[in-house]
């Protein structure tokens, strides 16, 4: 599925584009803390803290029934967020789970959603944002707790990649569940794309695990990345969110 936003809008959210661009993945968990309360309030104020312009959410829609969003769109919208409108009933922010969110002048321009194959529903959500006079592509995803699932999902979202049209620059984003090095999906996407060094973000209060990671193309000016730690980020998820600093010399 392919769309794009009415034209006049996004001809007005592009005349103010960032200087730099912040762009941050980030499982939250369904808004649950590591305190067992659900406050999306907490979500937005960490992304808030990070200065975020993008912000490519895992676990942002509860999992079962018709799954609601747990981000509030008017709390969004009075917080200065736009969600890519994957889901089309107005219920859910995004596509199994995975959602965009924009600010800053950032405007999609083309969306879509991903099937990944699984034994238990899985997807991804790719989107070409305009910034400025350029285009950045960014893909998210939450992959699965099987290694050979995780590998064959990462296949598919390559394959995607590979057949949308164009060639922007790219982001790929989420988290991946990948506990080792060596994972067959980890390898498949660092083939295609560059992947920044991040240092663990999960659990929350105390990091072990890079599950959470960030793949850039070789033709983005990444001038910084990390995760971000702090006391309400350790408290607002389960994750910590993962952010990288790009230069806007986008194509």
């Amino acid at each position: 599925m392919d769309a794009a936003p009415d034209l006049h809008e996004a001809a007005q959210l592009l005349a103010s584009p960032p200087r730099d661009l912040v762009a941050v993945s980030y499982n939250i968990h369904k808004a649950v803390g590591s305190d067992g309360r659900r406050q999306p309030e907490r979500i937005l104020d960490v992304l808030d803290e990070i200065g975020a312009d993008i912000a490519v959410l895992q676990e942002a829609d509860r999992r079962f029934g018709i799954r609601h969003s747990v981000l509030p769109v008017p709390l969004l919208a009075a917080r200065g967020w736009r969600a890519v409108p994957f889901d089309c009933s107005g219920i859910s922010l995004g596509w199994h789970g995975n959602a965009v969110l924009v600010r800053n002048g950032v405007v999609p321009l083309r969306y879509r959603r991903i099937r990944l194959p699984a034994i238990e529903p899985r997807g991804a959500v790719l989107a070409d944002l305009g910034v400025g006079p350029g285009t950045l592509r960014v893909a998210g995803m939450h992959l699965d707790l099987s290694g050979l699932q995780r590998r064959n999902q990462a296949e598919a979202v390559l394959q995607h990649l590979a057949a949308a049209p164009g060639d922007p620059p790219t982001l790929v984003m989420g988290d991946l569940n990948c506990w080792r090095a060596d994972e067959p999906s980890l390898r498949a996407l660092s083939a295609r794309l560059r992947p920044l060094p991040l240092p663990a973000s999960f659990p929350a209060r105390l990091p072990i695990g890079r599950l959470d990671r960030i793949f850039a193309s070789a033709d983005l000016s990444v001038r910084d990345f990390g995760v971000h730690a702090s006391a309400t980020a350790r408290i607002a998820s389960d994750h910590l969110p993962v952010w990288v600093q790009l230069g806007l010399g986008l194509s």
